[in-house]
């Protein structure tokens, strides 16, 4: 196998919404598919077969971080990213790029949502330093952790992938902000394509030397923040860039990220202008979303996959999903009730009750962020799978309608 193989289905009538299965080395993914984020080879708090139990069908890890630690090579020793980390299932890894553009300019999780303020391509987060500096071959960062200096180059990113040895990798790209000008979001569009070539050339490189390797799938990131013809020309020249390479010889891309800092407000708009560039039999990946309507959202404009954090990261804090809305377990009124976490879903936390877990984040127990983390990823992933099997059935405008109205009522 060569590369990830898309196979569509169903379609959603009077949108870009499908269903479809996308073939990988190490399994099918059911699209739509949520893909929970395992940023260091982990998701956070839980066993990979606990993540397996509840029904996602892959899961994102990031090169910068493992990178950083423990070391790419140590990862291809034990046999890639799935044998490291006792995963069975696809694996996807990003390129890097995020972590070290976010870091950089110092607003980490998150670059933005919302456009606000004058834009001004030399602006970080307040109270933070410039740990990173792009120029034309690559980028020169500083480690979060210890302060060591660092250089990423799509050769560099693409060696990195590969020995992570994830079913799909993203090539390495500029993440901007939506605070930068749009002349600087036009030089970052070329300098993206540019590395874009640069990747194809080091994947098909790699893709030969390590033949005995499981084939790996190097998809394209498409950028070019809030505008349209930017977000257009962006896939175009990347679709173009994949035609030719094939033509060459070469492996092309398997699907198309979509990604940069959007704002929530256009995220529909954004992600529709791109997959109605893409072509049919190309699997496209949304690189971060945040919360239940954003999926719907990324759903109906054609995005196939789409990774995450917020359903762990809240857990963590204490904020858990139900049908009936997001609520904090830690509020006082969950001391003594004792019933589940949401009776409507079933998985394994389900036989805990909310007292129970609200003692646990009082007592500041690890099982607390545990429990809430399975239950959230099965929210999630139950929310997805009955979209995709909705759409199948026709009947996903009503499902959409009838959860959102629910949702979004009010929390307890």
């Amino acid at each position: 196998m060569t590369s990830s193989l898309f196979t569509p289905r169903a379609t959603l009538d009077g949108t870009a919404g499908r269903t479809g299965t996308i073939t990988t080395p190490h399994g099918e993914i059911a699209t739509p598919a949520f893909v929970p984020v395992g940023t260091k080879a982990t998701v956070k708090t839980v066993l990979p077969e606990s993540v397996a139990a509840l029904g996602a069908q892959a899961v994102l890890a990031n090169a910068y971080h493992l990178y950083l630690q423990p070391g790419p090579e140590i990862v291809d020793e034990a046999g890639g990213l799935g044998r490291f980390m006792n995963w069975p299932g696809p694996t996807y890894t990003d390129s890097g790029g995020f972590q070290v553009m976010s870091l950089g300019v110092g607003f980490k999780k998150v670059i933005s949502m919302d456009a606000v303020g004058p834009q001004d391509d030399g602006k970080i987060a307040d109270g933070k330093e410039r740990l990173a500096d792009v120029d034309d071959d690559g980028v020169t960062f500083k480690s979060h952790l210890d302060g060591s200096m660092h250089r990423f180059t799509p050769e560099v990113s693409m060696q990195i992938q590969h020995q992570l040895g994830a079913d799909i990798i993203f090539a390495f790209d500029e993440l901007t902000t939506l605070m930068n000008t749009r002349g600087y979001q036009e030089s970052s569009l070329e300098r993206t394509r540019q590395w874009a070539i640069r990747c194809l050339a080091e994947h098909n490189r790699l893709s030969c030397e390590r033949s005995h390797r499981p084939q790996q799938a190097l998809w394209g990131v498409v950028q070019g923040a809030q505008y349209e013809d930017l977000r257009r020309k962006a896939t175009r020249d990347l679709v173009e860039l994949s035609r030719i390479d094939r033509e060459n010889g070469g492996k092309g891309f398997g699907g198309y990220g979509i990604g940069g800092a959007l704002e929530k407000s256009n995220l529909g708009t954004i992600v529709g202008w791109v997959t109605d560039e893409l072509p049919d039999d190309a699997p496209r990946h949304l690189l971060g979303i945040s919360e239940p309507d954003d999926i719907f959202t990324a759903i109906e404009n054609g995005a196939d996959t789409f990774d995450c954090v917020s359903p762990t990261r809240v857990a963590r804090n204490g904020a858990i999903y139900s049908f009936d809305g997001r609520y904090n377990i830690t509020n006082r009124k969950y001391r003594n009730d004792f019933g589940p976490l949401d009776a409507e879903l079933d998985n394994y936390s389900t036989q805990y009750t909310r007292a129970y877990l609200h003692h646990l984040f009082k007592a500041k127990e690890g099982l607390a962020s545990t429990l809430a983390t399975l239950h959230n990823l099965s929210f999630t992933i139950t929310l997805v799978d009955r979209a995709r099997a909705a759409i199948e059935d026709g009947t996903y405008f009503e499902y959409r309608d009838d959860f959102l109205a629910r949702y979004y009522a009010g929390s307890r």
